[in-house]
């Protein structure tokens, strides 16, 4: 594994300069930094919980004026007046593997609009659109018209640098030594690395002291307990 980077802004990575590109990855973000020249009207990004999904949404937004709309807005929603203000909308299920689209006949409608006004729609999910169980056959037919872009298994160097970044947005000091430790111990997944850091902040709070080497034993240990 390369050398883990210490250079991360102390400040939560909310921005594009503080996201982190890597293989599993990169495909998303270059394709979202193609905005507007998409190919089609919408755009899914799918992957694991924790993967970046809604981080790479609200950097779309933040650049495009985009509107965000949650999942259980779908039931009243009134398009023409969603987009009164911008021809752009991101729809983030966050979590869930399988969307349920209770009102497909509202998201459609909404994906009319914004193609005859030339908008763009950013969905994100955990599972592709060709799992969705869309019923209304042309709200399926235009969603797996859209590209589905995989956000996939983060690899070492990326998990190492995700947990220092994780760990100076919390101005939390943690060495070289104990960062590899945790590297080699913890569960390989996005998820996982948000939550053990936010476990050893905790600890580390309770014990009034500063991550030690035992103290990220003593969390790794916990953790394993509960799995």
């Amino acid at each position: 594994m390369t050398q883990l980077p210490l250079d991360l802004p102390h400040l939560p990575a909310l921005e594009r300069e503080d996201f982190l590109v890597a293989a599993c990855n990169r495909a998303a973000v270059a394709f979202l930094d193609r905005w507007p020249d998409w190919p089609a009207p919408a755009l899914v990004i799918y992957g694991p919980a924790g993967c970046g999904k809604s981080h790479l949404a609200r950097v779309w937004r933040a650049r495009t004026g985009a509107a965000a709309i949650e999942p259980s807005a779908l039931r009243d929603l009134d398009p023409l007046a969603l987009l009164a203000e911008t021809a752009s909308v991101a729809l983030d299920f966050a979590e869930q593997d399988v969307p349920a689209l209770p009102e497909e006949e509202p998201l459609l409608h909404l994906y009319n609009l914004l193609a005859g006004r030339g908008g763009h729609l950013l969905i994100c999910a955990r599972g592709a659109p060709a799992r969705w169980g869309i019923k209304l056959a042309d709200l399926r037919s235009r969603l797996l018209a859209a590209p589905a872009i995989p956000v996939t298994t983060p690899d070492d160097d990326l998990l190492g640098a995700l947990l220092v970044k994780l760990f100076t947005d919390r101005q939390m000091l943690v060495g070289t030594e104990i960062l590899t430790y945790l590297l080699a111990r913890m569960e390989r997944s996005f998820a996982g690395a948000r939550s053990l850091v936010e476990a050893l902040d905790r600890a580390s709070l309770v014990r009034q002291s500063g991550v030690t080497m035992a103290l990220a034993r003593a969390v790794l240990e916990r953790q394993a307990e509960r799995t």
